[in-house]
């Protein structure tokens, strides 16, 4: 399927001969403890009964996702932040830590109703500050860069179909370009549920956040077509979201008001959240 017309002066702007000399990783199940050691900041985000995400620990109390997740898919309505929780290093169906959610932000910018629009993308964030700190669990938090440097190398650690209670790392994959909104657009592999999936750079040995997970779609490209993966920089967006929750500003989050209405189904056909157009 192709993507909305919106998104075409994305792809107008790519390089080819950087997709053909890609060398993108394959994904790596981090299925044993050694395995997952240093990424279990990591986490799976869940809805009640309704679905998940993939999400990462930014401080001992706030997890970085995207914000179409924090929508049930069917109805539309926002979840209540009381069902939301979000469980570090998830792995064969234990998490490191687990945490409920307070409160949320999701970033004013974000329309739900404005479908898979570059503009949608470039603000599809969302901070979830936990009701207690992770902390003596083992589970480090990621630091944070605005967006990629030039020339550097990508990995994307994510949950997704077929792989929901273990995560994935990619750990290396291209920024094939960048539109001026501040949407990635990306070469790594990702699958329903990878949204709000964190985006590395490596930098002085050290795991840096510089991306969320979004989308993916198709695009042509040197003449072929290929599946791409769309996410958002952070920077000033991230820091508006911070300045939500601080603030307790009402226009961007809502804290729990005791009106639970019960866990919600997943739908058959499962409820890992992705946006696609």
């Amino acid at each position: 399927m192709r993507f909305l017309a919106s998104l075409i002066a994305i792809f107008a702007a790519f390089t080819p001969p950087v997709l053909a000399q890609s060398t993108d990783s394959p994904l790596q199940m981090l299925d044993s403890g050694m395995q997952i050691y240093g990424w279990e900041g990591v986490g799976r985000v869940d809805f009640g009964q309704s679905g998940f995400c993939t999400g990462a620990l930014i401080s001992e109390t706030h997890v970085l996702t995207a914000a179409h997740c924090l929508y049930d898919r069917q109805t539309g309505a926002r979840f209540q932040d009381q069902d939301i929780a979000f469980r570090a290093g998830f792995r064969n169906g234990r998490a490191v830590a687990e945490g409920r959610v307070l409160r949320s932000a999701i970033h004013p910018a974000y329309d739900r109703a404005g479908g898979v629009s570059a503009q949608n993308i470039a603000h599809d964030l969302a901070l979830l500050e936990l009701t207690h700190p992770m902390r003596g669990f083992g589970v480090t938090a990621f630091g944070v860069h605005s967006q990629p440097r030039a020339g550097d190398r990508i990995g994307v650690v994510s949950y997704g179909r077929d792989r929901s209670e273990t995560p994935a790392l990619q750990e290396s994959c291209d920024v094939l370009g960048q539109e001026r909104d501040g949407v990635l657009v990306m070469s790594c592999s990702v699958d329903f549920g990878s949204s709000g999936a964190p985006v590395f750079t490596m930098h002085n040995g050290q795991a840096r956040i510089v991306s969320v997970v979004s989308a993916k779609g198709d695009a042509t490209m040197g003449g072929r077509d290929v599946e791409v993966s769309f996410g958002a920089t952070l920077g000033a967006r991230l820091d508006v979201l911070r300045a939500a929750l601080a603030q307790g500003d009402r226009r961007f989050m809502r804290v729990p008001d005791g009106t639970d209405t019960g866990p919600r189904q997943m739908s058959a056909g499962g409820g890992a959240r992705f946006l696609r157009p």
